[in-house]
């Protein structure tokens, strides 16, 4: 019985010394990158790139080079060695994070009940909305000045308090801690509620109707269907909220006491650099500021890794 050979291959699939051509290999690799996310989308980016790279890292390497650079000699770590040794200088970090922190909590926690409330839809929602974002257009400077305005000794609060006959005197409300942390709550509250909101509404509420349908309470619905798919999101504003707080500068200056209880890294930093003309100190000040926003951040998403371990975001797109 004859046996019939097998069908000859195609022209052109293979190449020379049966190897697959060009074509294919250059297509298989572009396969094999794309399922890795590896495509000319990328391209992109570069400019992106670019400018972090231009703007960002090449600054922030030249400061870090800068503060090893000591102004009066004494080894690389001289500046840091003389920050730490200093009563005064170090206790800006007290003071940065006394401010820092409960301006970010308090804006993440404030936010989320409003924005909760807001992401449904009733009558007035949009201008209740413009309303709570408004500080964002008026910027730091026009904020402190109305603190000073209407929070001063001679402001309107006082003015009304003492006509009222609640108090003696007029009550101090600037120029120390709690006029400087309250700059921070209203010039950071907008961005904190806007993220808030927005993480807000990635939640599919059909999650909730059926968690009441089990007869689920609302705080039930809260605590145990919303908090729980809200924890990125809340993380993410707290730390976003805590770097806009922690670079303090105008309020302390403007409404604290940039000499006393107010005196935040930044100001230490402006010091030393266009006081006492020492951009080595101002470079170490301002890396170390860097350090301790770096370590907050990091605990900060250490803890979320902790206490949620689902998707990034939770929700409609999820």
């Amino acid at each position: 019985m004859a046996v019939e050979a097998p069908p000859a291959r195609p022209p052109g699939k293979r190449g020379k010394h049966g190897k697959p051509p060009p074509e294919r290999v250059r297509g298989g690799l572009r396969h094999r990158l794309a399922e890795r996310g590896v495509d000319r989308v990328l391209l992109l980016l570069v400019p992106a790139v670019l400018v972090v790279g231009v703007l960002f890292l090449y600054p922030m390497m030249y400061g870090v080079g800068l503060s090893v650079q000591p102004k009066s000699g004494g080894g690389m770590f001289a500046n840091y060695q003389a920050f730490f040794s200093d009563a005064y200088q170090r206790g800006t970090i007290t003071k940065t994070l006394r401010l820092a922190l409960p301006a970010a909590l308090f804006n993440v926690a404030v936010s989320v009940p409003i924005a909760y409330r807001l992401r449904g839809r009733f009558r007035g929602r949009r201008l209740l909305t413009a309303v709570l974002v408004l500080p964002v257009t008026l910027g730091t400077v026009l904020v402190a000045d109305g603190i000073l305005r209407y929070l001063g000794p001679r402001g309107w609060l006082n003015r009304l308090l003492l006509d009222i006959g609640l108090i003696d005197q007029p009550i101090r409300l600037i120029y120390n801690y709690w006029g400087v942390l309250l700059s921070l709550v209203i010039t950071g509250f907008p961005f904190a509620f806007l993220l808030v909101l927005a993480y807000l509404s990635g939640i599919d509420p059909n999650l909730e109707r059926a968690a009441a349908t089990l007869g689920a309470g609302p705080w039930q619905r809260m605590r145990r269907v919303t908090l729980p798919l809200l924890a990125p999101g809340l993380a993410t504003t707290f730390v976003l909220a805590f770097v806009l707080a922690f670079s303090v500068f105008p309020s302390a200056n403007l409404v604290g006491e940039p000499a006393g209880e107010t005196r935040v890294m930044a100001i230490a930093a402006y010091q030393a650099a266009f006081e006492k003309y020492d951009y080595s100190m101002a470079s170490t000040i301002a890396v170390l500021m860097g350090v301790f926003e770096l370590l907050v951040i990091s605990f900060t998403l250490l803890l979320r890794g902790r206490l949620y371990a689902g998707p990034a975001m939770g929700g409609k797109g999820s």
